[in-house]
């Protein structure tokens, strides 16, 4: 059972919501699957844990959201996908990616992604998927996404994600973030409460290190507000990828290359980039494909 788990809860009357989790299980699951150097597990790890927040919004029971950042330094491109049930799953063009720590010895994402874009895409079960594409601000996530909110959904947003690493054992220690937003009806001194808490939050994995609970999170940044939890729900790094579905990536290959897979090489593997998983076709199955496309 994954220990991980979300609360969704509001406050002031319904005009403000919030969403907080602990993502610590299926950060380090990742970290695992795809043998992260730390900096990669830690802009991944945000970025998971942003995409399971953001997943909880959906309505639908196949709904989904991605979250794609593409940037010019090291990192290259990470991709987060979750949908409506807690399920999250990622990864990263290059999972072992260094850099030198900063001149004060901190190890800064923004440096790891470098100038780049930030695309939100929400499929939810229409024509064709709504995507949305920002410049990054500063590369870090959790900042790059508030402005998202703000500039392209016009929500008042406010994004924490924070992700921290054992430096004896290189695992991850506690992850973590919230996403927090405003109705249009808030009002005036609700809001300047809730900047008074955030300024004073502090780190968000020195809160969960202590006491890794996402209530604790809400706490202190409702604290002077009247506010009630709506629910609790798990959340967990989940791949549903299958022999099926892989069958019909290949499928989707032109005739052409099909046949030359199945003259050159007695089995073709695919590799899915989320979990790693290795599925074997053989060269008769290939020939079977053909045949299926005639």
């Amino acid at each position: 059972m994954p220990k991980d788990y979300l609360i969704r809860a509001s406050a002031c009357d319904h005009t403000i919501r919030i969403f907080a989790c602990v993502s610590t299980d299926l950060v380090k699951e990742a970290t695992e699957i795809h043998h992260l150097s730390p900096i990669a597990g830690i802009a991944l790890g945000r970025l998971l844990t942003a995409s399971a927040l953001m997943g909880a919004t959906l309505k639908g029971e196949t709904d989904s959201l991605t979250l794609q950042v593409r940037g010019e330094g090291a990192l290259k491109r990470l991709i987060a996908v979750s949908d409506s049930q807690g399920n999250v799953k990622g990864y990263v063009d290059n999972p072992m990616a260094l850099i030198a720590p900063d001149e004060d010895g901190r190890i800064k994402i923004g440096k790891a992604i470098g100038k780049g874009t930030l695309t939100v895409t929400r499929d939810l079960g229409l024509k064709e998927p709504y995507a949305s594409t920002i410049d990054l601000r500063t590369g870090e996530i959790g900042d790059d996404l508030t402005y998202y909110f703000a500039a392209s959904e016009q929500t008042p947003t406010s994004v924490g994600l924070g992700v921290l690493y054992d430096r004896e054992t290189v695992t991850v220690k506690v992850a973590g973030g919230f996403l927090l937003q405003l109705m249009p009806n808030v009002w005036e001194p609700y809001i300047i409460t809730l900047e008074e808490n955030l300024s004073v939050l502090g780190d968000i994995t020195a809160i969960l290190e202590k006491d890794p609970r996402p209530e604790v999170l809400i706490e202190k940044i409702f604290d002077g507000l009247d506010y009630e939890i709506l629910e609790k729900r798990e959340i967990q790094y989940h791949c549903p990828c299958n022999r099926d579905r892989m069958e019909r990536a290949l499928m989707s290959l032109g005739k052409d290359d099909l046949t030359k897979l199945a003259e050159e090489q007695e089995t073709t593997e695919i590799v899915c980039d989320f979990c790693q998983k290795k599925y074997i076709f053989s060269k008769d199955e290939i020939r079977e494909m053909i045949k299926k496309k005639d």
